[in-house]
């Protein structure tokens, strides 16, 4: 999308103008969340893998995640993960 916009071929006194206009491909999933197990007590790494970076959101249920001591969310380039630490029960 930085790439939009006029660009210009000059030559002696003469020009020729042109608009370009790039439309945004849109964010899919190249590779989804897999199912986990693990146990009380420990933590998990869930995550998930972009065609290109883009804000996510975490939730569980209708919930949305906010990053606290219990979760912890990291987007390097297009890969984000979500940690879960000290897992309880309730947690599934």
């Amino acid at each position: 999308e930085s790439d939009a916009g006029d660009y210009t071929c000059v030559c002696g006194d003469k020009q020729s103008t042109a608009s370009l206009a790039v439309h945004a491909l849109p964010v899919l999933f190249k590779e989804e969340l897999k199912n986990e197990e693990a146990q009380e007590g420990a933590s998990v790494i869930l995550h998930c893998e972009l065609t290109k970076a883009a804000p996510v959101l975490w939730k569980i249920g209708s919930k949305v995640l906010k990053a606290s001591d219990k979760y912890q969310m990291r987007q390097p380039g297009t890969t984000a993960e979500l940690v879960i630490r000290d897992l309880e029960v309730k947690d599934a």
